[in-house]
Parts: structure tokens; sequence; C-alpha cells
């Protein structure tokens, strides 16, 4: 499995071409392909197959006459809408390398990813509206040139999401880099036909970021052929899409469902991109409503929205106003769904729908665990392995060169894939890439991929149960990221006062949710107060998002726990914060530093109403 094998060497083919001139699927030129919603429904708009296959015709040569070449990097700082669509699209037509970056990140997360990889032009939003509110783009988006002009910046389009929100294009002249109104740029394209490079099989797509413990967010490149194989197998065999579908995956550009749910396009299938809260401004009946009055037969979501529904009672299903008779499937994903949730969904919403809790991620931009419309759904089950992926559970405590499936079978473990397939990452971006690469994936088990989640697959049904993540990856309400973005943060705002930390994530048997938990260590002098704690979550709050703030902010009065190398080990005070009695190899250098925490875990415990 390392180093990746070239699949399908000396075919050519173009990521863009497939999904706007999907194969084998009878799709007219005045058909919808895409709808563009927000909260305000005054801003939906839709754009037909022709419609969407011209805006990229514009936009590629734009780029072309921008100089935007094969391996060039092409990065978007957008919401979830169609311009953005256009641009992605754009961007592989001509070769070059997508990457998104959501506008609800704050300058620091951005930058620590696009610093990487040196964009050389830059989308960008104006403004954008989020829970009936709107915010402009301009301030963050003027740092974020000031800083990437340095790394080769040329030019910045700004989308106006928001029409009568200053875009700040002269602002961005004065800095020396060129600025273009998105309207404007497409319009004065040559009026040329439509072209597509033709491109190895392993030709980079997209950069998505991982979530490591250590360092920057690596920079994870992923390949067309891979990427496009993928998605279709899972969206056209494992989802039963066509072009009587209809899409709606809420989701942000940030996230790996985002590149996902966009490649329908590739079964003909029309896509609903919405950006904006999920409770706005119907509250909880907000997005049921779209799914209702735009049939949409396939809805994506994160478990935490499901659970919200739940926690609330809302079944839409009662709701005389609204039609889901289009409904077919629901998927769940970014942290594992209840079986409570299940048990529920099935009583909000037609029971005729294939409730499919999914899992993959970031790391291979596609699913081991996937959705199946052949089989039954289990509550707290992902149905299924994906076709082809050849995965397993292992021991946790196998020494790395003998790693043993777990025994008995059906007892837990960590998630590996034993065999290659074809969306295994090309690289990460960068100097050391390769190296980066495979100390990720290869290091624990030699051979084998290892996923870092920790499950149990079920011998009598042979579906996945998702247990959590068996390395110190964040994920709280789906939101995936690393630690090292709190403790960059930490070491660049409050190195006076604090002087270590850790940051984990905690999700106990009777949590429906993981909570984010920082641990402070103060420097010699200072005391932890309830002004610090504020300062630090408004601090995080800014510099990153509100998704990153951590629930829980303590002093550690028993040390960071770490390895005889001064590695911290975040797994085992994640383990112990969670209830969980799992093995690790970790030799402890300070082991009075973990009775701590057992011992604060059990103050919660005691603490937990009954």
């Amino acid at each position: 499995m390392y180093p990746r094998p070239d699949f399908f060497a000396g075919a050519r083919l173009n990521f863009a071409e497939n999904l706007l001139f999907p194969a084998n699927a009878e799709v007219n030129e005045t058909d919808i392909a895409v709808i563009t919603a927000t909260e305000d429904a005054q801003h939906l708009s839709k754009m037909t197959w022709a419609e969407l296959r011209d805006q990229v015709r514009r936009c590629s040569h734009a780029m072309r006459a921008a100089g935007v070449r094969e391996n060039s990097v092409v990065a978007g700082f957008v919401a979830n809408h169609v311009q953005a669509l256009v641009a992605l699209l754009s961007a592989a037509s001509v070769g070059a390398i997508w990457t998104g970056i959501s506008p609800d990140n704050g300058v620091s997360a951005v930058l620590d990813r696009l610093v990487q990889i040196r964009p050389q032009v830059l989308f960008a939003d104006n403004a954008t509206l989020y829970n009936g509110k709107e915010w402009s783009g301009k301030g963050k988006i003027l740092e974020i040139v000031d800083e990437l002009k340095q790394c080769g910046l040329e030019l910045v389009v700004i989308i106006k999401g928001l029409k009568h929100v200053d875009s700040g294009l002269e602002d961005i002249r004065a800095k020396g880099v060129k600025a273009e109104d998105y309207d404007s740029w497409l319009s004065s394209s040559p009026d040329e036909p439509i072209e597509f490079e033709q491109l190895p099989a392993s030709h980079p797509l997209y950069v998505l970021y991982s979530s490591g413990t250590t360092g920057l967010p690596k920079a994870i490149v992923h390949t067309a052929g891979g990427t496009l194989l993928q998605h279709k197998k899972e969206h056209f065999l494992h989802s039963s899409m066509s072009p009587s579908s209809r899409m709606l995956y809420f989701t942000t550009t940030s996230w790996m469902m985002h590149h996902w749910s966009v490649s329908a396009l590739a079964c003909g299938t029309s896509l609903v991109l919405y950006s904006g809260s999920p409770f706005k401004p119907h509250s909880y009946h907000s997005l049921p409503r779209l799914l209702s009055e735009l049939r949409v037969t396939h809805f994506g979501t994160s478990a935490a929205y499901l659970t919200a529904l739940e926690a609330n009672d809302i079944r839409p299903i009662d709701d005389p106003s609204l039609d889901l008779s289009a409904l077919e499937a629901i998927y769940s994903t970014a942290s594992p769904l209840p079986p409570s949730t299940f048990n529920f969904v099935y009583k909000a919403f037609p029971a005729h729908i294939n409730l499919a809790s999914i899992t993959g991620g970031t790391d291979i931009i596609s699913l081991f665990g996937a959705p199946c419309p052949l089989l039954p759904v289990y509550s707290g089950e992902i149905q299924c392995a994906g076709l082809g992926m050849a995965i397993g559970v292992v021991d946790s405590a196998s020494p790395p060169e003998q790693p043993a499936p777990v025994d008995p079978i059906g007892s837990p473990g960590d998630l590996v894939c034993t065999k290659p397939f074809p969306s295994q990452p090309l690289t990460f971006f960068g100097p050391g890439g390769d190296a980066k690469y495979q100390a990720a994936y290869f290091e624990r088990f030699p051979g084998l991929w290892h996923h870092g989640d920790f499950v149990r697959m079920d011998p009598a049904t042979g579906g996945l149960v998702m247990l959590g993540r068996s390395d110190g990856v964040l994920k709280p309400a789906g939101v995936r990221f690393g630690s090292a973005e709190i403790y960059n943060v930490l070491t660049r705002l409050f190195a006076s006062e604090v002087e270590d930390a850790v940051c984990v994530g905690r999700r106990r048997e009777t949590d429906r949710d993981e909570t984010v938990c920082l641990f402070v260590v103060m420097n010699e002098g200072k005391v932890f107060s309830d002004d610090l704690r504020t300062r630090i979550k408004n601090a995080i709050k800014k510099e990153l998002s509100p998704r990153h703030v951590p629930g829980v902010v303590e002093e550690c009065k028993g040390g960071i726990p770490k390895t005889g190398n001064g590695k911290k080990i975040e797994v085992a005070v994640k383990q112990i914060l969670s209830g969980m009695n799992i093995k690790t190899n970790a030799s402890v250098a300070n082991p009075g530093a973990l009775d701590w925490f057992r011992a604060w875990a059990r103050t919660q415990e005691q603490n937990l109403p009954n």
C-alpha cells in the first residue's frame, strides 16, 4: 500500500468533464443541475446543465488568461454555493489543484493551511449570511491577502454573496494584488469552446487538510482518477443516484463531504448547495421545509443535527404542510449516530428511507463504511464496507510488525485497510510530503492503512460500530481538527501565562456528542481564573472558529502526561475522560499525571445528574 500504487497508469481523463458531461446518464441541457439556497428564501437560485457548463467554460478560460496552468493552486475562501462549484470545476478542467476553506474559519486557521500550498488565485466571498446575521468578509480577506501575497498570490476574485456589502476590491488592489469582481471576470473571458485537459489518473485534484496532533494541519493531495472512481461507486452503486435524484448535503466547503457531494453530478444527479444555519429561518423545521419544497431525494447531514431533532422531538413527518415522499435516503456522518437516534429518525421521517451512518473521511476523500439500499439497517451500525475496501479490525495492543485481528471476532479494535484502493492520497503537499504521508497512515502498522478509528465489527450483521477516535483527533459536532490548532493559539497569545496544555475530546457512553476539553498548566507565579478561561475561549473563537471552542477549560494540577521523549500522550487522557479501558503502548514518563486525570474524571462522573 505504500508507496502508493499508480492506479490506471497510462490512462487520461479530466475530472470536471466527467461531472459536466456524465457518462451513461440521460441529462437534458435544460434540466436543473444546481440549486443554491441560503437562510433567505429570496436568495434561492437555479442553474441548468447548459448554464453550469457555460459558467465553467467562461471561468476556466478566465483562469487560463490569468496564467493558471496544470499544477497551479487555486483556493476558495467561500461558502457552499454555485460560484464555488464553478471555480472548483474550472480549476479541475485546467488541471489546477483546488482547495476550499469555509468563511467561518478565522484568519489563523486559513493561513495555517494556505501558506503551505501557496495559491496563485484566491476566490473569496465578500460577505455571508449565517444565523440571521450578515457577516462581512472584507477584514479577514485583507489580512489573508497581506500574508499570501508573500507566497505567490497574484489574483483575488471576489464573489458578491451579499450585493449591498462592500467587495473591498480597491483595498485589495492597494496591497499590490490584482482583484476582480467574479461576474465581471467571467463576462470578460474569451468566447471560445470549453477545453478539458486530459491528464493522468494520478494527477492532483484537491488538497484537503488533516487533523494532525502536532504542527500545522497536513495538506493531503488527492488524485482526480481515485476521487472520481470512488465517488461514482459510492453514489451510483451504494446510493442508487441517477438523473432523477437530487441531493442536499449540509456541509461547508472545508469538509470532505462537500467534495463528495458535488461528485454526484457524475451520475446526472442535481445538487442543492446550502449555506447558512440549519435552524434558520424556521427553527428546527428549516431544512425539512427545504427538503419538501425542492423534492430532495438524498439528504446528508451530521449526527449532531439528527440528535438535535431527537432532543427536541421534531418530527417532520407529522407536519401536514411538508411532503417528504421523494426522500429516499438520509446520510449521517462526522460522528457516530446513537442507536436511539436511528430509531427516532424512522419515526420522524418516512419509513421507506435508507438511513445510513457512514464513515471514511478527509484522509481517503471517500468511505470505508458505506450505505447500501439492499441491506437491513441496524440501530447504531454502519451497514457495510465500501465495495473494494478491504477493511479489518486489529487488536490495538498488537506489536506494529505483527498486527493481530481482534480475538474474539467482534471485539473492539483499530480500523485498518489491508489492500490498496484508488483514492489513497498521492502525497502530502510540500517538502517531506511522502515521509509525512507514510508516518500518518503506515507507521502504526507498517503495510496496513491505520485509520485512527476505534471500532467494532458485528459478526452477525457485518455492520460497523464506531466507538470514537483511537488517536488525538478532535471531532466535536463532527467538525474535525487537531489539538495543534488550539496549542498554536495558546502559544501565540497566552505564553506569558500558560506553560503547557493538553487538549482532547471526551465522549462518554452517556454523551450525545464529543466535548473538547482543554487543560492548562500555569506558569510559575500565574493563577488560573474564570477571566483567563473566558479569554482563552474568546481567542479560540476569533482565531479559529466557534466550533473549535472547548466546552471545558480547566487547570491541570498534575502536569501533562508525556512519553520519555516528551510527546504528549493525548490518547490516554482522552480514553480516561471518556471512560474507556483501552490498552496503550505509550510509556508514560510521569504516570502521576494520568492519575490526576483519573481523579478529575471520577469527580465529573459523581457530579453528573441522576
